[in-house]
Parts: structure tokens; C-alpha cells; sequence
């Protein structure tokens, strides 16, 4: 299941393409390097979000060896 980082993550990275196509159709380069950098920062995000997750269930793993 997806963790908020990853969800807020993914919601960067559409709203980063959001503004990039904007950018493209108005011809607006500020709002296209927005866009360009909300997506970069949301696949960081994201990223970050899946290794906490895989750490965590790492974490669960171990704990239910030891309980056995």
C-alpha cells in the first residue's frame, strides 16, 4: 500500500506535467520550468516514500522471524 509520500509524490509529478503542457501551449518558459521542477521534486518524493515502505516491511519481516 502506498504511503504518503509516494501518493503526494505522484501528485507532484501530474501537477508538474500539468503546468509543463500548460507552459508549452501558452508559451509561458517560467511555467514550463515550474512544471519541469514539481515533477523532479515529486519523483524524489516518491521515491523517498517507496524506500521508507520497503524499510518498513523490512522492519515487519524481522520482527516476525524473531516471533517464531
Amino acid at each position: 500500500m502506498l504511503n504518503d509520500d509516494e501518493l503526494r509524490g505522484k501528485a507532484d509529478q501530474v501537477k508538474g506535467r500539468v503546468k509543463d503542457a500548460v507552459g508549452r501551449v501558452t508559451g509561458d518558459e517560467q511555467l514550463r520550468d515550474e512544471g519541469a521542477a514539481d515533477e523532479a521534486a515529486g519523483k524524489v518524493q516518491e521515491g523517498f516514500g517507496k524506500a521508507r515502505r520497503k524499510v518498513g516491511e523490512a522492519i515487519e519481516d524481522i520482527g516476525d522471524r524473531i516471533k517464531r
